[in-house]
């Protein structure tokens, strides 16, 4: 058994290795066909373009994983149901669940890096953007408007400055836990260490009884300012450059501004759901594989294609009707991997062992 297990772990690893290294050259090629003209006229080199991509690569890669696994599943059970060697272990009291037995942690481990992947994917999209020339075309400044914090106060800021990290005439206007009217008026403000600190303004407190308390300051840091310049900015990063945490903050940023945050919370789901389609997908593949016990590598690329495409469909259909508050995000992103699971498991009772 340890002879088999090792060649089924090794098929499988070497197979989805190929796969996962391989398909995201097809992603590069299909965007580079899209962005050809954008590098040129940016003055772009040869250089700089594959540079950029290669920070990419870790995006693609992530998309690329299920469906590395999905192939690298079916085509390590399909070979072995062509060749009879599933029939062969079946005779030499083998069943089919014990025979797959290693893929599941070998999968189990290949999900924890596809996390991993997903942490720094939105790090190194931002820093193609830099070397692609987005970041400089995106606006960073942004003047006389009004924000409300998470803690309930209001900014309303003259200036904002993204790449000093700084703002002009700033208003801060809050309400004390003894219902006292906090104004704060400040000349300048600057971001650091996860926090603002206003300089030359002063701090005026109306309290409930009418009496008036005021302040004056060179520099004061109020405790809950810590919401970053990029969240102030009205013009944000894309989706596929913020985290999980960030995605969670400008989602709230967006609701407390009277906006549709739906599509913000969707992609925040699908920042977990998309490496947890890996393990799914193998529970999926492995026994959908012996459902079709003649044919080539042909069956298995049809196969491996066919369910590649429903998935996709399905996550940007549930992705939709979330957006537009159909469903819960979380229902949204997690639903393919649901019903993928479910037909997997139900595959995997009806397989003869």
């Amino acid at each position: 058994m340890r002879i088999l297990d090792r060649m089924v772990a090794l098929t499988f690893m070497w197979l989805f290795a190929v796969f996962a290294l391989s398909v995201p050259i097809l992603f590069v090629l299909g965007d580079l066909s899209e962005q050809q003209g954008r590098f040129l006229d940016r003055g772009l080199t040869v250089v700089d373009i594959a540079h950029g991509y290669l920070y990419m690569y870790p995006h693609f890669m992530l998309w690329s994983a299920p469906v590395a696994a999905l192939i690298a599943a079916v085509f390590t059970v399909h070979s072995m149901t062509v060749h009879r060697e599933i029939q062969a272990a079946k005779a030499g009291g083998i069943s089919f669940h014990r025979l797959i037995a290693p893929i599941w942690p070998v999968g189990a481990v290949l999900t924890g890096a596809a996390f991993f992947l997903g942490a720094i994917v939105p790090g190194s999209n931002r820093r193609a953007a830099e070397i692609f020339g987005e970041r400089e075309l995106r606006r960073e400044w942004r003047h006389d408007f009004v924000y409300q914090t998470e803690s309930d106060e209001t900014l309303s800021v003259q200036q904002l400055f993204t790449t000093t990290n700084s703002m002009d005439g700033v208003l801060v206007e809050s309400i004390d836990t003894d219902g006292s009217l906090r104004h704060v008026w400040a000349d300048q403000a600057y971001f650091a260490d996860d926090g603002w600190t206003l300089h030359q303004g002063y701090l005026r407190v109306i309290h409930p009884e009418g009496r008036e308390t005021s302040y004056s300051f060179d520099r004061y840091r109020p405790m809950d300012l810590t919401v970053s310049p990029e969240e102030l900015l009205d013009d944000p990063p894309d989706e596929e450059e913020m985290s999980y945490q960030e995605l969670g903050r400008r989602a709230a940023a967006v609701h407390r501004s009277g906006g549709d945050p739906g599509e913000l919370l969707v992609k925040k789901e699908q920042k977990l759901a998309i490496p947890a389609a890996l393990l799914v997908i193998i529970i999926f593949g492995a026994p959908l594989a012996t459902t079709v016990e003649k044919g080539g590598p042909a069956v298995g690329v049809g196969v491996s294609l066919g369910s590649t495409l429903l998935y996709i469909l399905l996550m940007r259909l549930f992705g939709a009707i979330g957006a537009t508050g159909g469903l819960s995000p979380l229902w949204a992103a997690w639903s393919p991997n649901i019903l993928f699971l479910s037909v997997g498991i139900i595959l995997l009772i009806r397989v003869r062992t």
